[in-house]
């Protein structure tokens, strides 16, 4: 699983190994720090499935730092809470994939074409990173991350795209929650059935469902809820994707 991206030093949940030239390389590291960032490393992993299963109050500092092989004690010496690791984790999860999109979209003009790429990315980035997504779909709506991340970003998308005449949207407030909850179902769906398989992937089948251009069926669908003939929002969904840069280093 990638790394958290650590564009904003102290903030960021791990900080991965230098990279590119600019940096320091990685052999002249002192192994203290090495061996600090991979301890926070394997915190953070460890609390990103927790949390992912458990949500963050069922998750224990003691349970974190048994999965992870570290020491009780070695915990407060990265964060000086369980609210303190969950924030490292949201602001990445949320925050940082946010801006990612937004780079990527930012030069695109059509409010369209602007959600079918946001809404592919998540769905595609759901899929290579399963825990990511599970801890999409489970703290996405908390009320605490409602101000966080894509929620927000989806509704200025819908707004812009209502100003700009693009989307005809009766109930704009309706119409973004329908979305969200669109696209959280579409990914508990490749992630716990479709991919998972078993007996919930065969009944799937029997409706129909065969797996397949997921993130492009969403973005259609949705851009027809936003008001877009069939054919035109089918056609946009199947635009080449921009491109989303994210970290290359595993934990």
């Amino acid at each position: 699983m990638p790394n958290p991206p650590t564009r904003r030093p102290g903030k960021h949940p791990i900080q991965a190994a230098p990279t590119t030239s600019a940096d320091v390389p990685a052999a002249r590291e002192p192994r203290g720090a090495r061996r600090k960032r991979e301890t926070r490393a394997r915190l953070l992993e460890a609390a990103l499935r927790l949390m992912a299963e458990k949500g963050m109050e069922g998750a224990a500092i003691n349970e974190i730092t048994e999965a992870a092989d570290v020491g009780f004690g070695s915990f407060y010496n990265h964060f000086e809470s369980k609210e303190a690791i969950y924030a490292a984790l949201t602001d990445w999860v949320f925050e940082d994939f946010a801006d990612e999109v937004d780079r990527a979209i930012g030069g695109l003009s059509d409010p369209a074409q602007v959600m079918s790429v946001s809404v592919r990315h998540t769905l595609l980035r759901a899929r290579r990173e399963p825990i990511w997504g599970e801890f999409l779909i489970r703290e996405s709506f908390a009320a605490r991350n409602l101000n966080r991340g894509l929620g927000p970003r989806l509704l200025r998308d819908i707004r812009r795209g209502i100003a700009a005449k693009r989307f005809v949207i009766a109930d704009p407030l309706m119409s973004f929650i329908s979305a969200g909850g669109m696209i959280l179902t579409a990914i508990a769906v490749e992630l716990r059935f479709a991919i998972a398989g078993g007996l919930q992937a065969s009944a799937l089948r029997d409706f129909g469902f065969s797996g397949e251009n997921v993130p492009e069926r969403t973005a259609a669908i949705l851009l027809q809820l936003m008001g877009l003939p069939r054919s035109e929002a089918e056609e946009i969904a199947h635009r080449p994707l921009p491109g989303v840069v994210l970290p290359n280093q595993g934990i």
